[in-house]
């Protein structure tokens, strides 16, 4: 127990020594990978963009709930084209 009180005085007091580039670059890159679902998003599945990023807010709350969000986005427009594929053609 006690390694872990040092690890996190550790933690606490490098946290309180960063600059403000750090600080912001990491903020950045935290605000990136939590909406990293509405971005690919926006990228690989249009017609469903507004509603990943809807329910990315809560999402990144769960890493389940994120990856299910990052699966529907990147495979928006490959289920569309699988369903295409899937139809029969009507026998004459």
């Amino acid at each position: 127990m006690d390694t872990l009180q040092q690890l996190f005085d550790r933690f606490v007091q490098a946290w309180q020594q960063a600059d403000l580039v750090f600080l912001v670059g990491f903020g950045l890159l935290f605000f990136v990978v939590w909406f990293l679902p509405s971005l690919l998003a926006l990228a690989f599945n249009r017609q469903h963009a507004a509603k990943i990023a809807v329910l990315n807010l809560p999402a990144g709350f769960s890493w389940i709930a994120w990856l299910a969000l990052i699966v529907w986005a990147v495979t928006g427009k490959l289920s569309d084209k699988l369903a295409e594929k899937a139809r029969l053609k009507p026998v004459a």
